[in-house]
């Protein structure tokens, strides 16, 4: 995919209606006040030529690059917040409300703009010992943990 197709679909789930029950939806999930989506993953196939998954890596970092700085310049700098505390919370049995409980284990940061009346954070996950990477998005009304 690329930039201006992330982009078209950013623009969509903002627009979109949130459904009153969890479904999945495309790329990703969307449920009472709030859509997800899947940008790009490398789903680390360990078949095919390693000289291949450190593109994929430096293509998914060119992307997140890239939407932060054209999202940036829409809507300002945004904020970084980590979902650390987040996730040792839900360890310690303290429920985190979704779509942040679906992102937990997913993503250590986002980049995080409030539009109007609803949030925008931009997901990067890279495997600490591998090629892996993925970037979401996730649009939603309900506040970060």
């Amino acid at each position: 995919m690329t930039t201006a197709h992330h982009l078209r679909l950013i623009d969509g789930m903002r627009a979109r209606e949130f459904p009153e029950e969890r479904i999945r939806s495309g790329s990703g999930v969307s449920g009472p006040g709030y859509h997800t989506a899947l940008l790009h993953a490398d789903d680390d196939d360990w078949e095919e030529d390693a000289a291949a998954r450190p593109e994929r890596r430096a293509q998914c970092l060119a992307e997140h690059d890239a939407l932060i700085t054209l999202l940036g310049a829409r809507w300002g700098e945004p904020q970084m917040i980590s979902l650390w505390s987040a996730q040792e919370r839900m360890m310690s049995g303290e429920e985190i409300p979704d779509p942040w409980a679906e992102t937990v284990a997913g993503c250590e940061y986002f980049r995080l703009w409030r539009i109007e009346e609803r949030w925008i954070a931009l997901g990067l996950y890279l495997e600490e010992d591998g090629p892996g990477c993925e970037l979401s998005v996730v649009v939603t009304e309900i506040d970060p943990p």
